[in-house]
């Protein structure tokens, strides 16, 4: 059963579910609720990586707990609720995990992510995450840079986008029986975007093997672009002439753009961009335009109407 856009909860009527719930359990002045009491579960540390450096561009904001990030998640494949994905996360299996990449490259093949991470020295890159529901964390994400990958499959001239394809496995991945999107699930980013070294192929956080509700074993992070445009649990990437689709913009154009550049000025058709939640706080903050990152990447979008290229 398909759940359209509009069905979806609205925030103003979400947020105060929570106030009530945080209500509820504040115990003292100024405590809050955390997302992992809010969906009753709990996850588990994974294995440690080691050998990771301090990577280039990150935030010295007060980073979300492990806690709360690992178990309030978008990952529909899981389940559409926040706790869905970690109530879920054991039926995935990421081991063994290979990636196709093709299209517009010399060098087209298929890898298994062992040899894939071998030529990468693993960064720790704390990120701001946005997600277009006007929530958000801090993150300390391990990976590394996403233009580095491509360039040993030697993109051609054509090359000028890259799509991202998620496993699609039902058996795995529960929230795929029902028709919430047109499954797979499909991401895309603009060659320059792909290219820019903000953009990482993350393999962990918090020290650890990526877990399974957060896109294991490898996921996008564009730290300037809402939380949806970081596909998760990848398994083919295709360099292309023309502009792919996308999960969100197919589904509800209207709403999600191709672009979906993290940008105040441009509201949701049903409630703001101005203002956000971070998690582990109560009050709202305001939204930075390109989510903080405008000093990095303000200059791709240079001449662009950035309210109808949303």
């Amino acid at each position: 059963m398909r759940i359209h856009p509009n069905e979806i909860t609205e925030e103003r009527l979400y947020l105060r579910r929570r106030e009530f719930l945080r209500g509820a359990l504040l115990t003292t002045a100024g405590a809050t609720l955390l997302p992992s009491i809010a969906c009753g579960a709990e996850a588990p540390r994974g294995e440690p990586l080691t050998n990771v450096k301090s990577g280039p561009f990150g935030t010295d904001e007060e980073r979300t707990s492990f806690e709360d990030a690992s178990t309030y998640n978008n990952f529909y494949e899981l389940g559409t609720g926040k706790g869905d994905p970690v109530r879920n996360a054991s039926k995935l299996r990421t081991k063994p995990w290979s990636v196709r990449i093709s299209g517009e490259v010399a060098k087209p093949g298929t890898i298994g992510l062992e040899d894939l991470l071998k030529p990468h020295p693993l960064e720790e890159r704390v990120y701001r995450l946005r997600c277009v529901e006007a929530w958000s964390m801090v993150i300390p994400w391990i990976g590394f840079p996403l233009g580095d990958l491509l360039k040993r499959f030697e993109p051609s001239s054509n090359a000028k986008y890259v799509a991202f394809t998620t496993l699609l496995d039902p058996e795995q991945l529960p929230g795929q029986r029902r028709s919430v999107l047109d499954w797979p699930y499909r991401e895309g980013l603009r060659i320059d975007e792909a290219m820019h070294p903000l953009a990482i192929l993350a393999v962990g956080m918090y020290g650890q093997v990526m877990p399974n509700q957060n896109g294991a074993p490898l996921r996008l992070v564009v730290p300037w672009k809402y939380g949806f445009k970081s596909i998760k649990s990848i398994v083919e990437i295709r360099l292309l002439r023309e502009r792919p689709p996308t999960s969100w913009n197919v589904s509800a154009p209207r709403e999600y753009g191709f672009f979906s550049n993290v940008n105040p000025e441009v509201d949701h058709p049903r409630w703001t961009q101005k203002r956000e939640r971070r998690i582990g706080e109560l009050r709202k903050r305001e939204t930075l335009p390109f989510n903080g990152y405008a000093e990095q990447v303000a200059g791709l979008y240079k001449g662009m109407d950035l309210r109808a290229n949303f």
